[in-house]
C-alpha cells in the first residue's frame, strides 16, 4: 500500500478473507472434488472446486486461476451465481463467490487438492459433500437472479443458512 492509496482497514472492523467456489453443472451433473483425507478441511468430503482470491486477482480470474490449477479445465461461461459471508470469528470471516459454467475447454484431471468425478444432482445424498453444496447447486439450478447467502453455526456445530434475491431488474 502506498500514501496514494485512500483505501485503509480501520482497526476493529469486522473483515472478511474472500475465497471462490466453482460448481460445474452438466446434464444434471455436478463435477465435485473429493478431498484427500490429509486435508486439514473436509478431509474425504466431496467440494466444488475453488480457493482464495490471491492479491491482484479479481473474482473472476481467480475462480479461472483455481479451476486451472485443480482440475486442468477452462470454463468458456463461468459467471457469478452468488456471494455468501460465513461467519468464522468475532472480527473475521469467510467472503465466499460462488460460480458456475457447463462449456469446459479440456479433460479432468485430479491434482493435489484432490480427484475428481462426475456426480449426478440426484445422487448427492449418498456421498459424504460438504454440507451446503446441495443448497447452492438447488440455488444454481433453480433461480436466475443472483443470491445472497449467510452462514453461521449453532451452539451444537449445525449450519445454519439464509438466503436472499437480487431485486428482477426491469427489461
Amino acid at each position: 500500500m502506498t500514501d496514494l492509496n485512500p483505501q485503509i482497514i480501520l482497526p476493529g472492523r469486522y473483515s472478511f478473507v474472500a475465497r471462490t467456489l466453482t460448481l460445474l453443472l452438466r446434464e444434471e451433473k455436478v463435477l465435485m472434488q473429493k478431498a484427500p483425507l490429509t486435508k486439514k478441511i473436509w478431509a474425504g468430503h466431496y467440494n466444488g472446486i475453488g480457493g482464495h482470491i490471491e492479491n491482484g486477482e479479481d473474482v473472476l480470474s481467480s475462480a479461472r486461476r483455481e479451476l486451472l490449477e485443480e482440475s486442468g479445465l477452462e470454463c468458456t461461461d463461468l459467471h457469478l451465481c452468488g456471494v455468501v459471508t460465513i461467519e468464522v470469528q468475532p472480527s473475521q470471516g469467510i467472503l465466499m463467490f460462488v460460480l458456475s459454467g457447463s462449456r469446459l475447454v479440456g479433460e479432468p484431471r485430479p491434482s493435489e487438492e484432490g480427484e475428481l468425478e462426475w456426480i449426478a444432482v440426484d445422487e448427492l445424498p449418498q456421498y459424504p459433500v460438504v454440507e451446503d453444496i446441495p443448497m447452492l447447486i438447488e440455488k444454481i439450478k433453480n433461480n436466475d437472479q443472483i443470491f445472497f447467502g449467510h452462514y453461521s453455526y449453532d451452539s451444537v456445530g449445525k449450519l445454519v443458512a439464509t438466503f436472499s434475491y437480487s431485486a428482477p431488474q426491469p427489461l
